[in-house]
């Protein structure tokens, strides 16, 4: 089955996203793909797209209209409002979308959610890849007003409230390891930031989140270009500091204090704006640590979500009537 959808608005990080673009940083090209991992691979678990594929929303939502053909699809990440013809469904959702309805997404908590099809989407790659740089849009390509989308091989999904992660009882500390400019820092300035709260402001992008405190101004920028990874935390010459995400450049010259660890990049690059937390200073040992056990609950998540949706599908396609007996024992019905 063909479906083609007509993006009605959509906001200006809107993008298609695969897993990310593997073994090119050193020619300069950032690797690109979702902000938040898990959510990308839970709406990809739910949903069954054929090539990976999901589009990456943010501020500004996404509204669709479905011109052909019926399409199943999951929403996973922030907490975004979803309706299908002022319907609501709730966040973190599965449904099918049919000819002539229409799909609103709108953010109302967390910065970043994924909507991923059944199916297949017809869409360029660049460098073996369908995830999209946003500044250039080379890769499947920014999802722009006017656009049409059209997904080959779709098929309808059982509708189901997925499970959502279980939020964190008390905010726990961000993780970072120290370096590996810290020598371009005072001492007092390696105090403050495990010491004193910091802020997650709302000015951010598929590039880096910047984030509000006490400066911690450096003592000179006279450090050459160096390579740069997500979770790095760059600060420029007045102080402020940026958490380096997914479409980062790839060297830098502003001096990286410290590095937010794997297993917490998603959780404060999701943070809303105006929250207060702090940093905890914590060994390379530890952050593997923390990485491995969060990889541990988020693969299970996963097998859970699995695990329901084989269920619901194989009672959706079985015969439940099929080779019903008499109860009287007379003939087989």
């Amino acid at each position: 089955m063909i479906a083609r959808l007509q993006v009605e608005a959509a906001g200006p990080l809107t993008s298609l996203q695969d897993a990310g673009r593997r073994g090119v940083m050193r020619f300069g090209v950032p690797r690109s793909g979702p902000i938040d991992r898990f959510a990308f691979a839970a709406a990809l678990t739910a949903a069954k797209p054929a090539e990976g594929t999901a589009i990456e929303l943010s501020l500004g939502g996404l509204t669709l209209t479905c011109l052909e053909g019926e399409v199943g699809f999951a929403l996973c990440g922030a907490a975004f409002t979803v309706e299908i013809d002022g319907r609501a469904i709730g966040s973190w959702c599965r449904a099918t979308l049919g000819p002539g309805q229409c799909l609103r997404i709108r953010q109302s908590g967390g910065n970043w959610a994924y909507l991923a099809f059944s199916g297949s989407c017809t869409t360029p790659t660049w460098l073996g890849s369908r995830a999209t740089h946003a500044l250039s849009g080379l890769g499947g390509g920014m999802v722009r007003a006017g656009d049409v989308l059209e997904l080959h091989a779709t098929k309808p999904l059982p509708p189901a409230a997925l499970q959502a992660p279980a939020p964190a009882s008390h905010p726990a500390p961000i993780g970072i390891v120290i370096g590996p400019q810290e020598r371009f820092f005072g001492a007092g300035a390696l105090q403050r930031l495990c010491a004193e709260p910091f802020i997650a402001t709302g000015t951010f992008d598929r590039m880096g989140r910047a984030l509000d405190g006490a400066p911690l101004l450096p003592l000179r920028l006279d450090m050459p270009s160096e390579p740069a990874l997500p979770g790095c935390l760059q600060i420029t010459g007045d102080g402020r500091m940026t958490m380096l995400l997914a479409d980062h450049q790839t060297t830098g010259g502003y001096p990286k204090i410290a590095a937010v660890i794997g297993a917490d990049i998603d959780r404060l690059a999701q943070m809303e704006a105006g929250t207060a937390f702090h940093f905890e200073a914590v060994s390379v040992g530890e952050a593997v640590k923390r990485f491995r056990r969060i990889a541990d609950w988020q693969a299970a998540a996963l097998r859970a979500l699995v695990s329901a949706d084989d269920l619901a599908l194989r009672l959706l396609g079985a015969n439940l009537v099929g080779g019903v007996v008499d109860a009287l024992g007379t003939h087989e019905a």
